[in-house]
């Protein structure tokens, strides 16, 4: 009767210790319901060169450019607007582009679709 009792109690808490255990994503257990990608208010302060900060210019910044961007530079407004073109090509990761991040993933759908924006905007300076 005892030897029943303790494989009993050690069967239940087998039980509850695997129940407590699990192995979710990310995605699953912290959706982006609700998150939604702006292309209305998309500027170029606010939102290129945020894009441009986390993804660019640890390659392409004035003082990084001509060690590790190929010496393109896209710190400022006239640099990005002279190569928007190929910004896009680059980060669409299109055929005769070098696809960019280097060495990293596309970005993510948003990011570009708000580059678009702004260049079918008239890449206004705002």
């Amino acid at each position: 009767m005892k030897i029943s009792r303790i494989t009993g109690l050690l069967a239940f808490q087998m039980v509850l210790i695997l129940n407590s255990c699990y192995y979710d994503s990310e995605e699953a257990l912290y959706p982006s319901v609700g998150l939604q990608c702006d292309t209305v208010n998309v500027t170029f302060s606010g939102t290129v060169t945020g894009m441009l900060a986390n993804s660019c210019l640890s390659c392409h910044s004035n003082t990084t450019a001509a060690a590790s961007g190929n010496g393109i530079r896209l710190q400022d407004y006239a640099d990005v607007k002279a190569r928007a073109t190929s910004i896009a090509g680059a980060i669409k990761h299109s055929g005769g582009y070098s696809p960019m991040p280097k060495n990293g993933g596309q970005l993510k759908a948003c990011p570009i679709s708000q580059f678009d924006v702004w260049i079918k905007n008239g890449m206004p300076n705002n």
